[in-house]
């Protein structure tokens, strides 16, 4: 893969922040990337399909509202055009994509429970430390790699927190 489309939210700071991130590691990687915005699903259907067009691609799909709303578009839109992808959360890839890497999102509701127990001892919610995501899980879809047509490494399957069969 040398071309990565990356769906994302232009109108949301994280949508333009993850998108940051991922064009600064591009470089180092070799690959050259396209933003698809997520505004409506034909905006989608027609970037995706634009841009399966020149091959060897593969999609990154950034957290977003959007993103979990036009979820079974975008699968299909992957399947389709035999586009591997990878997404920010687990069910993603239990509805049929590929690959998701992201935080655990039942991971910071056990962490309220120390915050709360720690304001209603008196401190305030403001000279508490913010607190960011420390577990991550990588769920693949190997029903989907087969059809795919790709070999998913063993070393990456011993890795994986789940692997749907």
């Amino acid at each position: 893969m040398t071309r990565a489309a990356i769906l994302r939210d232009a109108s949301i700071p994280q949508g333009i922040g993850q998108f940051a991130v991922i064009q600064a590691a591009a470089p180092s990687l070799g690959v050259e990337l396209r933003s698809i915005d997520l505004r409506n699903a034909d905006e989608i259907e027609r970037g995706v399909s634009e841009f399966a067009r020149d091959g060897n691609g593969g999609l990154i799909v950034t957290a977003s509202a959007l993103a979990i709303v036009h979820r079974d578009l975008i699968i299909s839109l992957a399947a389709r055009h035999k586009l591997p992808a990878i997404y920010f959360q687990h069910f993603f890839v239990n509805a049929g994509g590929l690959v998701a890497y992201g935080f655990d999102p039942i991971d910071p509701h056990r962490g309220a429970a120390a915050y709360v127990d720690r304001i209603l001892k008196g401190e305030k919610p403001g000279d508490l430390p913010v607190q960011v995501a420390t577990k991550y899980e990588l769920v693949i879809n190997l029903k989907t790699a087969k059809a795919l047509g790709l070999d998913v490494p063993a070393s990456l399957l011993a890795r994986a927190d789940e692997v749907i069969e």
